[in-house]
């Protein structure tokens, strides 16, 4: 197993540099770069501008997209400002070294994790994202827990009872479940419940209400969860449909095979070659799933339920540094994660020759 481990991480640093590069390479060719925001602030182009961030939803049309080293006819907007200042700003943002060097030096930096500072945020990268952590860890961590903890029983008892009524009228609602978009149930649940047209139960912004710290401690833990009973309701709609029909199809093909019949003609019990010989080998596919489906609850459908709610949390970070432009924090992220994906899916490797010691990875080519 040590051996196995080994070569996993050392193929961590090829995948590592291959998504940093393409995604650095495609950033070469995107319009509106940091140069173009502070352009278009400075010349009136960025409209209803963020003045904290430094640039606003005109800027996207100020650039023509950045080269290193470049002139000021590079920039569209740049037209009557000393070129003496746009250097100094392609020096400021590390824009007069070549893209090679650029890449380079940040792949040294992020190897020692040293992120930098946002280019618009007078905060370091690892803060910015450390500030933000707690909302998208709530999220995530809650979403996988209430998905798998629904789906699992709900999954095997479909399974057990396939074909029956039970089974076909859960069905239809966890297909219906599925269907509906997560930020349009989230929309739902704040017309219902959170002051719209009827009740007013549940708050509309933040993590927490403005007077926690005055809180005691049991306080502040139904606080947290009054506040996330809305937006996690929305997320674990679609996360414990997908799952729980994962379950049941899992379930249902290892009972169906030939050493399940031998149990019970050994004169086993159902909950005894339920659990006793069918849980181990089909849980191995829904520990599978489990790294995809706790990394993407970091992700998936989190930016509009962000927004919707008011919590200021990655999804909510990472698309507004995508469109700002603020480069030190969309390839910090990206390679955070990326990296934190990759470990997980090695726990997930790992985990499964605990379960099931018959798993040998060294065996297998990787």
């Amino acid at each position: 197993m040590g051996t196995y481990i080994l070569r996993r991480l050392l193929l961590m640093i090829p995948t590592l540099f291959g998504i940093m590069l393409i995604s650095f390479i495609v950033v070469q060719f995107a319009p509106g770069g940091p140069v173009e925001q502070v352009i278009a602030q400075i010349t009136g182009q960025a409209g209803g501008a963020d003045a904290r961030l430094g640039a606003g939803a005109g800027a996207d049309m100020a650039g023509q997209g950045f080269e290193a080293g470049g002139a000021t006819s590079r920039y569209r907007g740049a037209q009557g400002l000393d070129p003496e200042f746009i250097a100094q700003l392609e020096k400021q943002f590390g824009f007069d070294k070549p893209p090679a060097e650029r890449f380079f030096l940040m792949l040294w930096n992020y190897i020692r994790f040293d992120f930098g500072e946002s280019y618009f945020r007078d905060i370091s990268v690892v803060d910015l994202i450390i500030e933000k952590m707690p909302v998208s860890i709530s999220l995530g961590v809650w979403i996988t827990l209430i998905s798998y903890a629904i789906s699992i029983p709900l999954g095997i008892r479909k399974a057990v009872k396939d074909g029956s009524p039970f089974d076909v009228w859960t069905s239809g609602v966890v297909i219906i479940a599925y269907a509906i978009p997560s930020f349009l149930f989230a929309i739902l649940l704040m017309v219902l419940f959170a002051g719209g047209s009827f009740f007013d139960w549940f708050p509309l912004r933040g993590l927490t209400s403005d007077n926690w710290a005055s809180l005691s401690w049991p306080e502040r833990i139904l606080d947290y969860f009054w506040h996330l009973t809305l937006p996690l309701t929305a997320l674990v709609l679609s996360a414990f449909a997908t799952t729980t029909l994962l379950t049941k199809n899992s379930f249902l093909d290892e009972i169906r095979k030939q050493y399940v019949v031998t149990a019970r003609a050994k004169g086993l019990s159902e909950r005894q070659v339920l659990y006793g010989h069918v849980f181990r080998n089909a849980m191995l596919i829904i520990i599978a799933g489990f790294p995809g489906a706790f990394i993407s609850s970091f992700f998936t459908g989190a930016l509009l339920i962000e927004s919707i709610f008011s919590l200021d949390g990655l999804g909510l970070l990472g698309f507004r540094s995508v469109i700002d432009r603020d480069y030190p924090v969309v390839f910090a992220t990206l390679y955070i994660f990326s990296l934190m994906g990759l470990l997980i899916n090695l726990l997930s490797d790992i985990t499964y020759t605990l379960i099931d010691p018959r798993i040998d990875f060294e065996r297998r080519d990787v």
